[in-house]
């Protein structure tokens, strides 16, 4: 039903910048709350950002200041804006989609990004 699909990882120089985006089909954006999320090798897949129905943002201590998620309804698009990367930001990074009605829970296939020294 609900298919996500990740685009825009790729492999940049520390202080290099990078926007991923997240397109949902099968589902409007208006009702779901939009997490990304990354995994390292060898390492648990941790919250990143956040955006809620509302709009409230939220961002794990690693990355604010420096990482900005936003969402545009009518396109059924999400983004995270990467700036001012380090090497430990080098993870797959997936999107995550929880819908309220019908309720659901969902995941994209992930896109890589590394940050080179």
């Amino acid at each position: 039903q609900v298919q996500l699909v990740e685009s825009g990882g790729g492999l940049v120089q520390t202080g290099g910048s990078l926007r991923l985006s997240c397109a949902a089909s099968g589902s409007t954006l208006s009702n779901a709350i939009i997490g990304w999320y990354r995994q390292a090798p060898g390492k648990q897949r941790e919250l990143v950002a956040r955006i809620t129905i509302g709009g409230f943002k939220s961002y794990a201590d690693s990355v604010k200041g420096r990482f900005s998620i936003s969402r545009d309804n009518a396109k059924s698009t999400v983004n995270l804006q990467m700036n001012s990367l380090i090497p430990k930001d080098t993870a797959v990074y997936y999107c995550n989609l929880q819908r309220l009605s019908p309720r659901g829970d969902y995941w994209g296939q992930g896109t890589q990004v590394t940050v080179s020294s």
